[in-house]
């Protein structure tokens, strides 16, 4: 019963929402939990273009990843298709040594709902790979400014030390690849009121010991079935 009444509570409050961005598209996300330097979201299931990267710098992996997810958007696939721009470009760190703790990363496109089933395919020399997403939890911290290389571990730390203070300490999910994801919202041209954002999964396909928002919300209840 007290589970029942804990599941209704939680569930009547979470909200559904949608990063806005000059009417960019955006994948949606529910929020599951929220305190005052973080939140914990559940994304459902959802299809990206990705773009690996071997480099050492955050910057300069970003930069060519999305040279290569541009040129995709822009007609460089088979279909020819003209692909509408998307927020935010995320760029997953792959875990490793080195001052950005980082031995390779992946850039990555949201795909707009119309390709979300069938995403054209990129051209080979392109090197780019779609990228399935299972419906997964995430704890998001937001910063402003530039996301740059003397600043991006610095804001995954703060998450990882907010996450180890709640409820969530100890959830981060063993099945992800990635140590952490830098989600930028906005045009390099835009210098005031930028939108950034670390992102790590906090699983989502388990039920987390001592709850943890009732395990996402029982993975927000079988993803609405």
């Amino acid at each position: 019963m007290i589970l029942g009444l804990t599941l209704f509570f939680t569930i009547s409050v979470i909200t559904t929402e949608k990063v806005e961005c000059k009417g960019l598209e955006s994948p949606q996300y529910t929020v599951v939990h929220s305190e005052s330097d973080f939140e914990v979201r559940f994304y459902r299931e959802s299809a990206w273009m990705t773009a690996p990267v071997d480099e050492i710098s955050f910057e300069k992996a970003t930069k060519d990843g999305f040279h290569r997810l541009f040129q995709f958007i822009e007609g460089a696939n088979l279909n020819f298709s003209r692909i509408p721009m998307t927020v935010p470009v995320l760029t997953s760190i792959v875990p490793g040594a080195g001052p950005l703790h980082s031995s390779a990363y992946f850039v990555k496109f949201y795909l707009p709902a119309k390709f979300q089933a069938t995403p054209p395919l990129p051209l080979p020399e392109l090197n780019l790979q779609p990228d399935w997403w299972k419906s997964q939890c995430i704890a998001v911290r937001k910063f402003s400014g530039f996301a740059r290389d003397n600043n991006i571990v610095k804001e995954a730390k703060k998450l990882a030390l907010s996450l180890s203070r709640s409820e969530w300490a100890n959830t981060t999910s063993t099945e992800s690849e990635y140590a952490y994801s830098i989600a930028q919202y906005n045009s390099p041209f835009r210098f005031i009121g930028r939108v950034n954002e670390v992102w790590v999964d906090v699983g989502g396909s388990r039920q987390m010991v001592a709850s943890p928002s009732l395990g996402c919300i029982l993975k927000l209840h079988w993803s609405c079935k």
